[in-house]
């Protein structure tokens, strides 16, 4: 087993250095696979959305402040995206956690995928806290081709993504 590569001091919380395992994946590089829990039995990978533009919202839990707005954000967004964008929100909540926060916050335009069973998500895309074992907010978007094309690293846990350029970035590739 190869050792995964730690980035120290990319990241915090509230002001306390945080450690990322996994590479910073950069706009060009081509999206990592990786498997996702949509529920407790079934998962899906990349190749599941395959020839869509995914805008992918990693979010460390769903039940905090910034998560929440987060997700409401781009579910909302998503509903102008169009039927070529795929939304989807990755966090290392249960998936029966995910199902539940939707449901109370009538969330439906999101695809919500979780990365609690190995991390694999976190490790592949560079966004797994060691520390704490979620994942860092993140913003990837990525064209039909698997090809990275707009990326935002957060560099504090409890500060919110630039949403417009994320979105105008997922538009500019449909």
């Amino acid at each position: 087993m190869t050792q995964l590569q730690e980035r120290t001091g990319v990241a915090t919380f509230k002001g306390n250095p945080l450690t990322l395992i996994g590479p910073e994946l950069k706009a060009g590089d081509q999206a990592p696979d990786f498997s996702l829990n949509k529920s407790l039995v079934e998962s899906v990978s990349l190749s599941d959305y395959a020839g869509k533009v995914k805008l992918i919202s990693v979010v460390p839990s769903i039940d905090t402040g910034v998560c929440d707005a987060q997700t409401r954000r781009f579910n909302e967004a998503a509903a102008s995206l169009g039927d070529n964008v795929v939304v989807l929100t990755v966090s290392a909540d249960l998936p029966f956690a995910q199902a539940r926060w939707c449901g109370a916050a009538g969330v439906d335009k999101v695809v919500m995928l979780s990365d609690y069973k190995n991390n694999n998500f976190g490790e592949a895309y560079g966004v797994l806290i060691k520390e704490f074992a979620l994942d860092m907010r993140s913003i990837f978007v990525i064209d039909g081709d698997n090809t990275i094309r707009y990326v935002e690293y957060l560099p504090e846990m409890t500060e919110h993504p630039n949403y417009e350029q994320a979105i105008e970035a997922a538009k500019a590739l449909v």
